[in-house]
């Protein structure tokens, strides 16, 4: 299929998908190159063709995703880049979309933020079977990233993203509000969280923060705009990369979402769940995204013992243990310690709630919570010791950055 790479109502590029593996087989011209994916580069007048496909690949649903296989047999289809042509592409997230010769489509008309799109992709994801008359592939649930089973549904006029937890406790729900009400008591800016339940499985709920005139662009397409040396630790780099683009207030946002990763032994903080908002047309940094996805922290997968002793937690994204990570941290002045005085309780509170317990036994919440408060002790203890950052040094870096993959839980 022959088509134009769009980017809202700008037209980037001509390219050829393939109909069977649905990769791009060809790009026969650039018209916009400064509106191409960030970090795919323009040689001499030909694109990068594999950092495109790159690109288009991470647009799709993960192979790895809860129930997706299920979901491709039902739907009869070979891989989850197929999905992407049924949606032209379209997503939640970004602004991009792919636009067939000849069609008279318009983004106006077409795109998730400004119109509404079905429920039968979310409904397979789901686990329910595909419904017998004609089904109906437009929807943002085929462009969504992560590993645990989510999908986008329209409450209110507003998009919300609504995701589960993985076995054996089902857990990450509750730690994103737990995160929520640590970042609002610290004020960092951050996506709220509520959770919801469906035959007694509980879900994580969120509104989405990106809008039809901005778009998150991951850290991991970041750090795609400059080649690392090895003598550049991963944290430099990335800040290094976001200055050029002339983002804002990149170091202070990282700060927060660090000391925040360390509150919550957050283990999954990987390269696609954090990043820059940017608007659309104008190609205008905004800054840090607020933060989400924090789910995959507080011993979510982890027996009561080993949650104490807090032995075995690995961090991401610049240093493998977040003691390390803390070391990055330009300044902890902005910290109110008070107001993590009751957390404790408020963990108990969200844990021993009647659904939750079911799923969380008293035990386990205990330990989350002492472990927690104990972080937080450490925390305060390492901010007085007035420890000189120590951002540049590559000791402990994370040399490869996955995302947890939930398939065998």
């Amino acid at each position: 299929m022959r088509c134009t790479l769009m980017h809202k109502r700008i037209e980037v590029a001509q390219i050829k998908l393939d109909d069977a593996s649905a990769f791009i087989q060809k790009i026969y011209s650039v018209s916009e190159p400064s509106h191409l994916p960030l970090g795919i580069k323009v040689n001499k007048g030909v694109c990068d063709r594999k950092a495109m496909n790159d690109w288009w690949t991470d647009r799709s649903i993960p192979a790895s995703r809860s129930g997706v296989r299920e979901a491709l047999l039902a739907l009869n289809v070979d891989s989850t880049r197929q999905l992407l042509m049924r949606c032209y592409g379209l997503s939640l997230s970004d602004q991009y979309w792919i636009k067939p010769t000849d069609s008279s489509l318009c983004w106006d008309d077409i795109n998730f933020f400004d119109n509404s799109f079905s429920d039968d992709m979310g409904d397979v994801l789901f686990g329910n079977p595909p419904k017998t008359s004609e089904f109906d592939f437009r929807s943002p649930d085929n462009t969504s990233d992560g590993c645990l089973k989510k999908r986008w549904k329209i409450i209110d006029g507003k998009r919300y993203l609504i995701k589960g937890g993985s076995n054996p406790f089902r857990q990450q729900p509750f730690n994103e509000v737990i995160a929520s009400d640590i970042m609002e008591r610290l004020e960092i800016s951050h996506v709220p969280y509520s959770v919801i339940f469906s035959d007694g499985d509980p879900y994580s709920v969120c509104e989405d923060f990106i809008t039809a005139d901005t778009e998150l662009v991951s850290a991991w397409r970041i750090m795609q705009t400059s080649k690392r040396d090895n003598n550049t630790s991963v944290y430099r780099h990335f800040v290094n990369c976001c200055e050029a683009l002339g983002a804002p207030d990149v170091v202070s946002s990282l700060d927060r979402m660090i000391v925040l990763d360390f509150i919550i032994a957050n283990e999954d903080r990987h390269l696609n769940n954090f990043g820059l908002v940017r608007n659309a047309e104008s190609l205008e940094w905004l800054g840090m995204a607020p933060i989400f996805d924090s789910g995959s922290s507080l011993g979510y997968d982890k027996l009561a013992p080993l949650i104490r002793s807090g032995r075995d937690i690995t961090c991401k994204p610049f240093k493998n243990h977040h003691t390390e990570q803390l070391k990055l941290v330009s300044s902890f002045d902005w910290i109110d310690f008070d107001k993590l005085r009751d957390v404790k309780e408020m963990i108990l509170d969200i844990l021993c709630s009647e659904k939750a317990i079911a799923l969380v036994d008293k035990a386990r919440a205990i330990a989350i919570a002492e472990s927690v408060e104990k972080r937080i002790q450490t925390l305060k203890e390492f901010a007085s010791a007035r420890v000189l950052p120590s951002p540049d040094l590559t000791d402990d870096d994370v040399k490869q950055d996955i995302a947890e993959d939930y398939t065998n839980n």
